[in-house]
């Protein structure tokens, strides 16, 4: 019944708008019409017939040049040029048809607007310019014509005073006609002028009554829209404004339900769809609260990263470490380690967020991120990673101020910092665990040897190593230095480590010196010679007083000098620990 109802208005608001737009469409096809009819009569024939007056303006004044050129083809001294007068002769009397065919092309027009009782015209002014082409066409020609027989006569009889004394009476002549036809030309002109007012006003005509009706029909087409349509619209308001109130992420405020009918029905469908929103934005606010939303969201918007099945993929992943938790740790209550904890993740975990890296999860003190598809780009993974490293690294001044504050003490039992591990190279991405329980993670290779380069930065009192990939790849965003090369625990093939020193051009001269004497040291101890090896250290620690790596590196030389490596060392360092 109420669908009925429904269907039956809105076929009926669409019924009588149809009519009113056919009306006004059939009554602005009638006004252009006629508009269109006296239009073409201005242009095909008030127009042309002005046009053929013209011409014969011109080919009169074209035929006594052609008159003239005879006499002087006639009257020259040396000898007649009788090839120029035959030729003047036959312009001469060809002109003088073309002058009384255009006057009867304009006669035609002119009657032809005459005898069209449809448009508006004055008959009675262009009968009477008809009579005056026909006279000045027909008397004052013949006359005109007589005259220049008479002057061929004389010139053919080489009499040339007396042709010379004719063609005054002939330029006599030639000027009454084109004055007659001057004449005739402007009242022409009138009546062409006349005729495009007409068209003007006709057209304003017609466009002031397609205004007029089309603003009638507008007015009722609204009008009965609007009586029929408010039982309709007042209903999809109130599930508009629901929708928006949606869309702006509130959820708590349902529709009420006014009417019985399919927009009721829509209505309650509504308010259901939105209780099944609000739980699911329940769902994806605590599954975000525990993984990274990036995750939690492709895992509930696309089912194929939950699938079982992991795909091989270049990524880059970080392990950070708080170097000096354990110690931090005995020496604060349960309450102040917790707080301590927060604020430790939340300071790293933000750099490493701003910079699109997936937190994987929280390993006590410990944080393992990475970066890679479908997340970021793979061309953009590992300088995201270095450059989310070197902000961390950053806001290890402002953590140390923190702690205290937070604590409420001047000091905390230990000096807090940071160790991270940073590697970039295939690993198996995907949904990985039980029948039970699933973790979206990476694995392999890669992600050890991260795991191992934060472990190595202990052995080399350093904050921040890469692998060699990810120097590579990162080049143009990090300036680097070379470390050593290691054989983390685990692997057996030696790899080349290198040390973050900060953003892409923003080393200080001290650094730059640094890295030039630390990498002479590092070719020299490579190279087993060990008092070299020593001497550009020792320029490093002068430059930077306590240098981890060039300690270590100074450290281990003093033991290989005491127990030289064998013959086939390749200059790896073997870690024997995590």
């Amino acid at each position: 019944m109420f669908r009925k109802s429904i269907r039956q208005k809105i076929i009926g608001i669409a019924a009588g708008l149809i009519i009113l737009a056919v009306i006004t469409s059939l009554l602005s096809m009638v006004l252009a019409n006629r508009v269109g009819h006296l239009l073409d009569e201005l242009t095909t024939k008030y127009i042309p017939a002005y046009g053929h007056l013209a011409r014969v303006n011109i080919k009169s004044l074209e035929r006594s040049i052609a008159l003239r050129r005879m006499m002087g083809a006639r009257m020259m001294e040396a000898a007649p040029d009788q090839a120029s007068y035959t030729e003047q002769l036959k312009r001469f009397q060809n002109l003088d048809a073309d002058v009384a065919r255009e006057a009867a092309a304009a006669r035609q027009l002119i009657n032809a607007i005459v005898d069209d009782p449809s448009t508006p015209s004055d008959n009675a002014a262009l009968g009477r310019l008809d009579a005056r082409i026909e006279a000045t066409a027909t008397d004052l020609r013949r006359r005109v014509n007589e005259e220049s027989a008479r002057v061929i006569q004389r010139l053919d009889a080489r009499d040339f005073p007396d042709a010379a004394r004719m063609m005054t009476g002939i330029d006599q002549l030639r000027d009454e006609f084109n004055d007659r036809i001057d004449s005739i030309r402007a009242d022409m002109l009138g009546q062409v002028q006349a005729s495009a007012a007409t068209v003007i006003g006709e057209q304003r005509h017609a466009i002031a009554i397609s205004g007029a009706v089309t603003a009638i029909a507008s007015v009722l087409g609204f009008v009965f829209a609007m009586l029929v349509g408010t039982g309709i619209t007042r209903p999809v308001l109130r599930l508009l404004e629901g929708t928006r109130e949606v869309e702006a992420g509130r959820l708590d405020q349902p529709i009420s339900i006014t009417t019985r009918d399919e927009i009721g029905q829509l209505s309650a469908a509504f308010n259901r769809m939105v209780e099944r929103l609000r739980q699911n934005q329940r769902i994806r606010e605590t599954f975000g609260r525990y993984i990274d939303p990036r995750v939690a969201e492709g895992l509930l918007d696309q089912p194929a990263l939950a699938a079982a099945d992991g795909q091989r993929r270049t990524m880059t992943v970080m392990f950070c470490d708080m170097k000096g938790f354990t110690r931090l740790s005995e020496g604060v209550t349960p309450q102040g380690l917790v707080k301590i904890m927060n604020l430790y993740l939340s300071t790293m975990s933000e750099p490493i967020h701003a910079h699109h890296g997936i937190i994987d999860k929280y390993i006590g003190d410990a944080i393992m991120a990475y970066w890679g598809p479908p997340f970021v780009d793979e061309a953009q993974q590992a300088d995201l990673a270095c450059l989310a490293a070197v902000e961390m690294v950053g806001r290890i001044a402002g953590l140390r101020k923190a702690l205290p504050e937070l604590l409420g003490v001047r000091t905390i039992p230990a000096e807090c910092d940071l160790r991270i591990g940073i590697a970039t190279g295939e690993a198996l991405v995907g949904s990985i665990g039980s029948a039970f329980m699933m973790n979206y993670t990476v694995m392999g290779a890669t992600v050890n040897l991260a795991s191992r380069l934060e472990g190595a930065n202990k052995l080399y009192g350093s904050r921040c190593l890469i692998s060699q990939a990810t120097a590579e790849a990162g080049a143009a965003v990090i300036e680097v230095r070379e470390i050593d090369s290691i054989v983390v625990l685990g692997q057996t093939q030696a790899q080349t480590v290198f040390e973050i020193m900060g953003a892409k051009g923003r080393l200080t001269p001290e650094q730059e010196l640094l890295r030039d004497r630390y990498g002479e040291g590092l070719a020299a101890y490579r190279a087993q010679r060990w008092d070299e090896a020593l001497a550009g250290f020792a320029a490093t620690l002068e430059v930077v007083p306590g240098d981890g790596p060039s300690l270590a590196l100074v450290a281990r030389i003093e033991g290989l000098k005491q127990n030289p490596p064998p013959a086939d060392w390749d200059g790896a360092w073997r870690l024997e620990r995590k």
